[in-house]
């Protein structure tokens, strides 16, 4: 196994990214919405964080904040020591594509490309070349050594998925943020692309922190943290599928959790 580099201007035990009492209000014309209200959370590095919540809660609005991918209200993000409010758009920029890998719901590939081309394609625009030990590492690690000269339509959606996984692995980012990983994918599909998520967690030492609606997603990560209204409500250690679907019975019971 071929060790991951050390993450970027941290020591070890610093999070790997860390909300401080973040609020973000949306105005729906004139009407103010609280998407978020006073959120502080550690995200935990080497671990597999799940983020649930009944729809609106403010799970998709807490990853994009603490991604970089918007900006909140009021409070603060961090990736590692880094405050993301202090950053220059071209920072925050950099920031994103060197130290963040992302996983979403659509694939996000290139039909066009190879599966080698779709994986490399970040590193390729930023100019630089993937270290080839690592490359092979994840080809063979996520399965796809026989794939690399297909393109995006040849294959099924879990191997999409997995072609996405090695690209957000590549760059060896301090964090990964998966948004509905398994959304799109059949129930077989989805749990091969779990099992890859909580490998590279355990193998690999990756930081994850995943959204989902999902109880058996859930069920894969190491802590699962709940949001209702916009607050964080609860959060399960080494959780089960049953102990994440009672939890969201409480908190959205008329919901489809």
């Amino acid at each position: 196994m071929i060790p991951a580099h050390p993450p970027l201007g941290r020591p070890g035990h610093h999070p790997a990214a860390t909300a401080r009492d973040l609020t973000k209000i949306h105005d729906m014309g004139g009407h103010q919405v609280t998407a978020l209200d006073r959120v502080s959370l550690d995200v935990h590095q080497g671990h597999f964080t799940a983020i649930m919540g009944p729809s609106g809660s403010g799970k998709s609005t807490l990853m994009h904040c603490l991604a970089g991918l918007d900006s909140p209200s009021s409070g603060a993000a961090w990736i590692g020591e880094v405050n993301l409010a202090e950053l220059s758009d071209r920072q925050l920029t950099l920031m994103r594509r060197d130290r963040i890998g992302f996983i979403f719901q659509a694939f996000h590939l290139l039909p066009t490309l190879t599966v080698m081309e779709n994986i490399t394609l970040p590193m390729t625009l930023a100019g630089k070349r993937p270290d080839q030990r690592w490359l092979t590492e994840v080809i063979v690690t996520l399965g796809l050594r026989d794939r690399l000269a297909h393109r995006p339509p040849q294959l099924s959606g879990g191997q999409q998925q997995r072609v996405a996984c090695a690209r957000a692995l590549l760059n060896q980012p301090e964090i990964i943020f998966a948004d509905e990983p398994t959304g799109n994918l059949d129930s077989r599909a989805g749990a091969e692309v779990l099992r890859l998520l909580q490998e590279s967690v355990r193998q690999l030492g990756q930081s994850i922190v995943m959204v989902t609606h999902d109880p058996v997603a859930a069920s894969y990560a190491d802590r699962v943290v709940f949001l209702a209204d916009g607050r964080i409500v609860d959060e399960l250690q080494q959780p089960t599928a049953d102990r994440v679907l009672d939890c969201m019975r409480m908190f959205d019971p008329m919901g489809d959790a």
